[in-house]
């Protein structure tokens, strides 16, 4: 009869905990850049966007902090679906720091 093994997982816990924190960060970053430039250049579907990108971001910290905890725990597999919700997130974060980059200034 042998016995379960120990799993050791190093740091790596803490670092996918704070990659959450990264993640979330920048997806918020991204949404005040799109809701500056949709304020500054009169786009309401960029100020729309920024606001659901708050949304995100904040839904973002608030799975990493659950993740943390079950990390904590020694739940190592997250969920397939949360992975995929937050990398609908990042796409989104990027598509709308994208365009917000590319509007150019209303013609006068």
């Amino acid at each position: 009869m042998s016995l379960p093994i120990a799993r050791d997982p190093g740091l790596q816990p803490e670092r996918t905990a704070l990659s959450w924190t990264r993640t979330a960060l920048v997806v918020a970053v991204n949404a005040l850049l799109a809701l500056r430039t949709g304020l500054l250049h009169g786009e309401a579907w960029l100020i729309a966007a920024g606001v659901v990108l708050v949304a995100a971001a904040s839904a973002v910290a608030a799975v990493g902090t659950v993740r943390r905890r079950q990390l904590e725990a020694g739940v190592y597999a997250p969920h397939p679906l949360l992975i995929m919700a937050v990398a609908a997130a990042t796409v989104a974060a990027a598509a709308a720091g994208i365009a917000s980059v590319l509007i150019s200034e209303p013609q006068r």
